[in-house]
């Protein structure tokens, strides 16, 4: 396998982008396989943290002498930051992004700087937020190493498994393509899937890759964009947690997906009403504590992403029906709802209408 130090050629693209290029260090490439150890040892005790750090994502998993984080947080808090300080941790053999959004690598500047840090996976997907290139700028000053997995790639991090789900390429969509992982422990299954979205979950179904695990990391926060019924009978999982603030302006999670999820037979939890939900495993049973007690439950400011929704979802709103759904798919994206007054058959009127019903929305 080969590492791919692709961290300059990112950064570059990024600060381009910024409008602030400056000139890098040269960084040679290798073709030395990453650093993380592969052992023999049995499992031993796997831990793992769904952190919470309001609507943002990062998880954690401790076993044996590994700990390997996924995402880091949002950019304006360092909830995640002091959750590890916390636990006494100085090292961190993996660190992933899932995705450039800075609710996903908030904190990996300071993550980086702060503990002693293997390696960085991140999909290669370049943004020109402050966040994502103070992100480079402290990989490339640390010298940390630098990874882009790929769908088919699996790795051996002491007891655990690492095999990579998506994406098999990288366009530009940063989102769908965030970085998909299923982890094995013993017999204990876990799969993340960032923000990746339904139609990326099926392009997963469609790799033939075994995605049945007992613990499912909902994807994008429990928004109706991601976590289909198709990927719900394929994962089958037993347990299916979701990370979001309380009272998030996108009525994350979505109530569709919570029903999904629990008649798909797996008990929900969630971040916002449970607080930090930590998993134990001993690589056969597990069991899950939560900081709080409470059953997770819709959005309270659920909206319809008109950029992104169903023809169905779409048609929950004031006026749509199934013609003007499809017209809908087939003209966005839009800016803001006014838009959609370029749609024959949508005046000013139904606009005032879909407005006032305030259920549809341009999101993320």
């Amino acid at each position: 396998m080969k590492k791919r130090f692709l961290l300059i050629a990112s950064l570059v693209l990024a600060l381009v982008l910024a409008g602030c290029l400056q000139t890098p260090t040269p960084q040679e490439d290798s073709a030395e396989p990453p650093k993380t150890a592969v052992s023999e040892k049995k499992p031993g005790g796997l831990t793992v943290h769904f952190i919470d750090v309001g609507q943002a994502d990062a998880t954690l998993l401790q076993f044996e002498e590994f700990a390997l984080l996924i995402d880091t947080g949002d950019w304006n808090s360092t909830a995640a930051v002091d959750y590890l300080k916390k636990l006494g941790l100085e090292k961190l053999d993996i660190v992933v992004g899932t995705h450039p959004d800075s609710d996903h690598i908030g904190q990996l500047e300071q993550v980086v700087q702060d503990f002693e840090v293997g390696e960085v996976w991140m999909s290669g997907n370049a943004s020109t937020s402050n966040t994502f290139i103070d992100a480079l700028k402290a990989i490339d000053e640390t010298g940390t190493d630098y990874y882009e997995p790929r769908s088919g790639e699996v790795f051996d991090v002491g007891s655990l498994q690492v095999e990579v789900l998506y994406p098999e390429e990288i366009t530009g969509k940063a989102n769908e393509e965030s970085i998909s992982l299923k982890l094995t422990y013993g017999d204990v299954r876990f799969v993340f899937t960032g923000d990746a979205g339904v139609k990326e979950e099926q392009a997963m179904i469609d790799s033939g890759a075994d995605l049945d695990a007992e613990i499912l990391h909902l994807g994008h926060h429990g928004s109706n964009t991601s976590t289909s019924t198709a990927f719900l009978k394929a994962v089958s999982p037993e347990v299916a947690v979701y990370s979001a603030g309380m009272d998030n302006s996108y009525g994350h999670p979505h109530a569709e997906v919570i029903a999904a999820t629990e008649n798909a037979g797996a008990e929900v939890y969630g971040t916002d009403i449970n607080g930090t939900i930590v998993l134990e495993t001993d690589g056969k049973t597990y069991d899950t504590n939560t900081e709080k007690e409470g059953t997770a439950v819709e959005g309270t400011n659920r909206c319809i992403d008109i950029n992104v929704a169903s023809s169905a979802e779409l048609q929950e709103i004031e006026g749509i029906g199934p013609a003007l759904a499809d017209a809908i798919i087939k003209e966005r994206p839009f800016e803001e709802i006014e838009e959609l007054d370029e749609i024959k058959g949508i005046g000013k009127g139904k606009i005032n209408a879909i407005k006032e019903q305030d259920l549809a929305c341009v999101g993320e």
